[in-house]
């Protein structure tokens, strides 16, 4: 049976390197039906209690849940913003999680990140890697990939460095192992 992989950058940016990463990660998934989402179609607004009380849980934030409820695995790039996640995946985060809080139900995830620095967005992969398994997820590897115009070939779509080339390809063959 064909496993059913839902994938994000956890970016809103229309030209995010994260994104270009994450379908390159993805089309080296065989065997799998691989749905990319765009942060962009789940913008809700600004969460808050007091915003929850007034709305209610926005439809949107459901929509993306059950998303995540009907696939078999996940794959996430990280944008690094300041160190941390990006405002609109925290935001969306901060909305599931209140319908339901193990966000990830225990499915397989790769995580990924990049960014043109050479720590290739390292500290949000980090915070990732801490928090995401008490929410569910079930890590099963994690790459960061640094220095983003020197390492990725965007005319191509691929990674032009050997190296981080293989360690894509490694971590995205444990999504399901």
């Amino acid at each position: 049976m064909t496993k059913h992989v839902i994938a994000f950058a956890a970016s809103n940016s229309r030209r995010s390197i994260n994104k270009q990463l994450l379908t390159y990660a993805c089309g080296l998934l065989e065997d799998a039906r691989v749905e990319i989402l765009d942060l962009n179609d789940y913008e809700m607004p600004l969460f808050s209690v007091d915003r929850e009380e007034e709305l209610g849980q926005p439809e949107l934030a459901r929509a993306f849940l059950q998303k995540l409820n009907d696939c078999d695995g996940i794959v996430i790039s990280f944008a690094e913003h300041n160190g941390a996640y990006s405002a609109a995946y925290k935001n969306l985060y901060d909305w599931i999680s209140r319908i339901q809080p193990k966000v990830y139900q225990d499915k397989p995830m790769v995580l990924l990140s990049t960014s043109p620095g050479g720590r290739g967005g390292k500290s949000v992969l980090e915070l990732a890697l801490s928090q995401i398994p008490r929410f569910g997820g079930q890590v099963m590897a994690s790459v960061s990939l640094p220095s983003f115009p020197e390492n990725f070939d965007t005319a191509a779509g691929r990674i032009s460095n050997p190296e981080f080339a293989s360690q894509v390809e490694g971590a995205i063959s444990r999504l399901f192992a």
